[in-house]
């Protein structure tokens, strides 16, 4: 098929993934020996989609060890800023990837990947520029930071078909607020699993924490 009609299938792919599990947890893992049991604690507690960032030694290897042995989860990088990420997101079998922001040269190298990518924005202006490379569907980041659910209310007007992940500073006390919005498909969080927790091996905590989030989102 036509690289059009790849990049439309790979935009579907994305929305279908991210309707069907509202609460993506957003992973920055230190050990690779926490990959596999806290990646359990979350798809136990219902959620099944994983953002593994790319920001430490331990990522690469503790994605690998979760595609490896949790094969219910559905796994993918976050924090892709350049075009060497994208490579290797697909080169580890990643099922889709999602970036802070977007620049020419990234969206470019997306476009050629075998696999789905979200991108982030915070402006309409960044908004326009992702619609020009066939994309509908976006990060929004950093959500608190850059005016929360009102921001993204007021996108839908213009934007209608347009849907969001908004991730930054997003927590039980505001969750709600983006995902009564209709063009929110899901919310990303580190609150689920946080650093702390992870750290002291507290998975049933972890999991504990998901089943509230899947709650919430039910």
């Amino acid at each position: 098929c036509s690289k059009e009609t790849t990049n439309n299938l790979k935009e579907l792919c994305v929305r279908n993934l991210l309707a069907g599990n509202p609460v993506i947890p957003v992973i920055t893992l230190d050990r690779v020996e926490d990959a596999v049991p806290l990646a359990q604690a979350l798809v136990a507690g219902g959620l099944k989609v994983l953002e593994v960032t790319l920001r430490t030694e331990a990522a690469v290897e503790g994605i690998q060890q979760i595609i490896k042995h949790v094969p219910q989860a559905i796994v993918g990088t976050g924090t892709v800023c350049n075009e060497q990420q994208i490579k290797l997101s697909e080169d580890i079998g990643c099922q889709f990837m999602i970036s802070p922001g977007a620049t020419d040269n990234l969206l470019q190298a997306a476009q050629a990947s075998s696999i789905p990518f979200l991108p982030g924005i915070s402006s309409v202006s960044e908004l326009m520029r992702g619609l020009e490379y066939g994309h509908r569907d976006f990060k929004f980041f950093p959500a608190e930071a850059a005016g929360g659910a009102p921001v993204l209310k007021s996108m839908s007007g213009p934007f209608g078909d347009v849907r969001f992940c908004p991730t930054g500073g997003i927590g039980v006390h505001n969750v709600m607020a983006y995902l009564s919005l209709p063009n929110v498909l899901c919310v990303g969080g580190s609150w689920i699993a946080q650093p702390k927790l992870i750290k002291e091996k507290k998975w049933t905590e972890i999991e504990q924490l998901a089943r509230e989030a899947f709650a919430l989102a039910g």
